[in-house]
């Protein structure tokens, strides 16, 4: 277990760990034939006809956009980052979301969060580049900051940034949990301990 004191800035995913999400990879994936064990970006990413991998994208893209304006916050977020707020701790998103979902989420959940850092605008995770960046731009050293997410992905950016990591669990704890610095199943036990 890490001391979360020693923590100078938290970064976290947006869809399932901030807010609620209903994406059905399953059904992106049959849509656009892709394989249940390939990961949809990179699937995507390596189409070689270009209009292919444009209506595939745009497929993605209206399921994002869709789910965007269902999310809504997760119980203790918003009391998670007051705490942060009132304390001066640094924090920033980074997603596999493109952009434009991402601010709908955002805007409609209320999240006072400025730094939004989405697929559009560095790799997606588990490519660490975006959680670099930000420790660069805060001037901390990765080993105080955390990343705060729901799926492997979140966990192995975080790995790959030399960064701790928090698992948020909703309901079974899945495989990949032991990857994690510490799991949390309500953000209330991180709000606690930043008390």
């Amino acid at each position: 277990m890490i001391e979360i004191n020693n923590i100078r800035g938290f970064i976290f995913d947006l869809d399932g760990t901030l807010v609620s999400s209903k994406l059905n990879f399953a059904l992106i994936r049959k849509q656009i034939n892709c394989p249940a064990d390939q990961d949809l970006l990179t699937f995507i990413a390596n189409i070689g006809c270009d209009i292919e991998k444009a209506n595939a994208l745009a497929h993605v893209h209206q399921h994002e956009l869709d789910d965007a304006y269902d999310a809504i916050m997760l119980p203790g977020v918003a009391t998670l980052l007051d705490t942060l707020h009132r304390k001066g701790i640094p924090t920033a998103i980074v997603t596999r979301n493109f952009k434009q979902a991402a601010e709908i989420k955002m805007r409609n959940n209320q999240i006072n969060i400025s730094t939004l850092i989405t697929r559009d605008d560095a790799p997606a995770k588990p490519d660490p580049t975006a959680l670099i960046q930000l420790a660069h731009q805060w001037q901390i050293p990765t080993q105080e900051l955390i990343y705060v997410g729901d799926y492997v992905y979140d966990i192995d950016a975080a790995i790959n940034a030399n960064m701790r990591s928090c698992l948020y669990v909703e309901g079974n704890l899945p495989h990949y949990a032991h990857k994690a610095d510490m799991v949390v199943y309500h953000f209330d036990q991180l709000t606690e301990k930043l008390r």
